[in-house]
């Protein structure tokens, strides 16, 4: 165990995040930390780093380990270059290459005793310099730097003047060159292109220490991870194996525990039914019954119901109008900036019912030609054609369509005035935005939540061809969900940007790799473009634990399908014909008992006659009579209580 949490609880006011958080990570195991966003995830980490104080429990590091931790805001000695700041990492091998230099130039004037001691220490050193990997530093520094997306002309660039994803990826290049015991990372592949993910994605699956990542990319967390933790509602659950195989089982256990749920509610009415009826027998042996069953009742461990999770919420995104099957054409495009030549002659064609992909390195121009298509910006050379009752609804990063002076629910209600008010709350839920949050204005949103609030809109429009830049930066993988579930039933076309594989992988038809200038097409989603591009170590959406089960032949399936439906019509009809048989011999059961009574309290009214209560022999009939109706109600009592179970 190199890390543990033990019951660790945080509350806010009165809002209480976390509530007896329990799990550890084993050494060298890469571990996921999931949860919609506002679950608590970061502040766990905080409290992790000791950044933050529990209320409650603690937080047990391993004897002599280090820890590592990548935040989303960072901070720098903004005076040094991208190169410098990698170097004080290796500082103490820096230090120790220097003593050695010193040790040589010591060795040439030293004799004797000096001399002896001078090569000891130098062996010494030299050993300690080798162990410490201190002759490959530099290009151990290089390979990281190279492989987070910075080139050799980026090394002498000052800190100072990067953006912050640039800032975010210095910080995590120094955080890998540290090589810490274990290494918490909050979401690391925000700012990365694809080619630096899937640097990242194999450089921590050889990693030598343990691994704790927040993600929202689904793809990178089946690639690494083998297991994942789970926070919602302040409670953690933990499940083995990695995000695709925990999204089946959270399902499953969540269907499971919201069946028993049901079950037992079924159950409790069932014996209130049961008590109340023996109640309304009014005997003494079938009230004794019905408490004894309420004590039961009252005994029995009620379960919570489940709580009400938002993946349950489906949005509906339909076209009013259906476009021709000819949607866009592009035709020899080109575009250069200076003397930057983005691309050039490159040809786009999407019919109706596309879902089309473009991915490509950072820098490439994808979001310049969806700019240049939705007429932001000007095309050098070729031409853009729309296909006929073609109505675009575009989604970019900077969020233009957007009024800064009205509240969330007014950009809403004023770009869509027919819509009820339980719609938009709906959509806007579904995007993070509950209760009063409706109500701020979109001047003091961040543009994480100016995002969501674009593609919240979005998503209620009529168009019928979708050109949407990197939809999902900033969403939670409960939102994702949603917009994928949406897109893969819309009826329209779609032309987007992202990097966001798994999104790709579960939405795209085809996929347009913009690199070198040019286009390439790969028609299927992003397993196929990596099948076909030969990518080593393919990661499957499957868990690498789960046997997938093989698949039988369309005849033969269809032949077991049909003998298993008729099974299963001539079950239902015997389980039927018991049904009604039973609910027969329960209320010939309910008469025969009711009869008893009668005849019994009958009896009881008789004996209380003066004329009969001074006949002996009389009294002694009824009484016998009577102690054989009694044993016979009990009889029935059991068989009616069998019979309603």
């Amino acid at each position: 165990m190199i890390l543990a949490c033990q019951n660790i609880s945080k509350s806010f006011g009165i809002k209480e995040v976390l509530k007896d958080i329990q799990f550890h990570i084993e050494e060298k195991e890469k571990t996921a930390l999931v949860g919609i966003n506002g679950a608590g995830k970061s502040t766990l980490f905080k409290i992790i780093m000791g950044e933050e104080t529990p209320d409650s429990g603690q937080v047990i590091i391993g004897k002599d380990k280090t820890i590592g931790y990548l935040a989303q805001q960072q901070e720098h000695s903004y005076s040094r270059t991208i190169y410098e700041e990698m170097l004080t990492v290796k500082q103490h091998i820096i230090e120790l290459d220097q003593q050695i230099r010193d040790t040589e130039l010591a060795m040439k004037h030293a004799q004797g005793d000096d001399l002896t001691i001078l090569l000891n220490t130098y062996s010494r050193l030299n050993h300690e310099f080798e162990m410490q990997n201190g002759y490959a530093y530099k290009s151990e520094i290089n390979g990281v730097l190279k492989g987070l997306g910075f080139s050799e002309e980026d090394y002498d660039t000052k800190i100072s003047t990067l953006s912050g994803g640039q800032k975010t990826r210095v910080a995590l290049g120094r955080l890998l060159l540290s090589q810490p015991d274990i290494i918490l990372l909050d979401e690391p592949t925000n700012h990365l292109d694809m080619d630096s993910i899937s640097w990242l994605e194999n450089y921590l699956n050889t990693y030598k220490g343990a691994v704790l990542i927040v993600s929202h990319d689904r793809y990178f967390l089946d690639r690494i991870v083998t297991k994942v933790v789970e926070l919602e509602h302040g409670v953690s659950r933990v499940y083995p194996g990695n995000y695709s195989w925990y999204a089946a089982r959270r399902e499953e256990i969540r269907a499971s525990e919201l069946k028993a749920y049901f079950n037992q509610q079924a159950e409790i009415q069932h014996q209130e039914d049961v008590i109340a009826k023996l109640r309304s027998f009014n005997r003494e042996k079938s009230i004794k019954r019905a408490e004894s069953r309420e004590k039961l009742l009252n005994r029995m461990e009620v379960l919570d119901k489940p709580q009400e999770i938002r993946d349950t919420m489906r949005i509906k995104l339909e076209p009013e109008v259906e476009s021709g099957n000819d949607v866009l054409l592009v035709e020899h495009l080109s575009k250069a900036f200076g003397k930057n030549q983005l691309f050039r002659d490159i040809t786009i064609d999407i019919k109706r019912g596309e879902r089309v992909a473009l991915i490509g390195k950072n820098g490439a121009g994808k979001t310049t030609i969806l700019k240049i298509i939705n007429k932001y910006i000007p095309k050098d050379e070729g031409r853009i054609v729309l296909g006929s009752r073609v109505k675009i609804g575009y989604y970019d990063q900077e969020h233009q369509v957007l009024s800064p002076e009205k509240t969330i629910f007014q950009e809403i209600s004023d770009a869509y005035p027919t819509l009820t008010n339980t719609r938009m709350r709906n959509v806007l839920a579904a995007f993070l935005f509950t209760g009063d949050d409706v109500f701020k204005q979109i001047q003091d949103l961040s543009g994480g939540e100016r995002g969501r609030v674009s593609l919240a809109k979005l998503m209620l429009s009529s168009a019928n061809l979708l050109i949407l830049d990197e939809p999902t930066n900033h969403l939670d993988i409960t939102s994702k969900e949603i917009l994928e579930s949406a897109l893969c039933s819309y009826t329209g076309t779609v032309l987007y940007v992202s990097h966001d594989r798994y999104f790709i992988n579960k939405t795209a038809t085809r996929i347009l790799d913009l690199t070198e200038q040019h286009i390439n097409e790969y028609k299927g989603n992003y397993d196929y473009y990596l099948e076909k591009i030969d990518v080593p170590d393919n990661a499957s959406f499957s868990s690498p634990n789960r046997e997938l089960p093989d698949t039988p032949a369309l005849s033969n399936t269809a032949s077991a399908e049909a003998v298993d439906n008729k099974t299963n019509w001539q079950a239902q009809k015997e389980e039927q014909a018991k049904l009604r048989k039973k609910a027969n011999d329960l209320k010939k059961l309910e008469q025969a008992i009711e009869d008893l009574e009668t005849r019994s309290q009958a009896m009881e009214e008789e004996m209380c006659l003066p004329e009969i209560a001074t006949n002996s022999m009389r009294c002694m009939e009824l009484a016998k009579e009577k102690e054989g109706i009694d044993a016979q109600l009990e009889e029935l009592y059991a068989k009616w209580e069998l019979l309603a179970e």
